[in-house]
């Protein structure tokens, strides 16, 4: 009997390590739905893909990040968003992988903020130097559609940069749409959800290995794990927490599948 335990057992482990080793490589599209009465009528079905978490050069090669260029590409994405962790501490890795990420392609375009393992002003110097990514750190832009507009923008890490959402949400009125980048998902709680109506966020990895809710691969915040993947609203305020597509520390997943994670605004004005 002890033996068939431990045989079984046995088996169980192998299961489990042969899918933390096969999950890494994969990659889906995560369909999310935003909606609220904030968004003007011309920006609905306004689509936007949220990626983050690329960590190339410690598991992750130029052949998976052009994987996941083309895959997004093939989305035909109105907005292309870029959380942070392109590279892992190693200023080396991030020409390379900026310069691939320079292939991306949206309508109304491809907008970047840094993350804790991005060294900054390397990262920064090789977006501002691409041709089609546009740093939002610390800063904003309008998108304008059909005489509408929403406002997007982007603050720096909360944990290795500064943040200034006024640079976003100052010059927007009451009623505008307001969407902010930040790669820490904790950022959401220290947020005015009155000024703020939609926040795009990565670095938890979907937990990396996800143990049906155990994720011991995320540093807890004061308030443990509160956001780890998918779509949260807290009062007026929404936050989309997207897997990222890559890997850090060792090169395992379990149930917390890479991911494009596509976002769909729908008006209910």
């Amino acid at each position: 009997m002890a033996k068939k335990l431990l045989g079984l057992i046995g088996i169980i482990l192998c299961i489990f390590l042969a899918i933390m080793v096969i999950e890494p490589s994969q990659l889906e599209v995560n369909e999310i739905t935003v909606q609220s009465d904030q968004i003007p009528v011309e920006f609905n079905g306004t689509r936007i893909v949220l990626i983050a978490d690329f960590h190339y050069g410690e598991f992750v090669d130029e052949e998976r990040v052009e994987e996941v260029v083309n895959k997004t590409n093939e989305q035909n994405p109105d907005i292309i968003v870029l959380a942070g962790d392109y590279v892992t501490d190693n200023e080396d890795d991030v020409d390379t992988v900026i310069s691939q990420l320079d292939n991306l392609q949206a309508t109304y375009g491809v907008y970047a903020v840094l993350g804790n393992n991005d060294p900054k002003d390397k990262t920064e110097e090789a977006i501002n130097n691409s041709q089609n990514i546009i740093s939002i750190r610390n800063n904003g832009t309008w998108i304008q559609k059909d005489g509408a507009q929403i406002r997007l923008g982007g603050v720096g890490d909360m944990s290795t940069d500064y943040q200034y959402p006024r640079e976003t949400t100052a010059v927007a009125a009451d009623d505008d749409f307001v969407i902010l980048v930040y790669h820490n998902p904790n950022y959401f709680d220290t947020l005015n959800h009155s000024r703020v109506d939609l926040s795009l966020s990565g670095h938890t990895h979907g937990g990396q290995v996800n143990l049906f809710g155990f994720t011991p691969w995320i540093e807890a915040s004061e308030d443990g794990n509160k956001y780890i993947s998918g779509l949260y609203t807290e009062g007026d305020g929404q936050l989309v927490v997207t897997n990222g597509v890559g890997v850090t520390k060792l090169p395992f997943r379990f149930m917390a599948t890479p991911q494009i994670t596509m976002i769909t605004l729908e008006s209910t004005a």
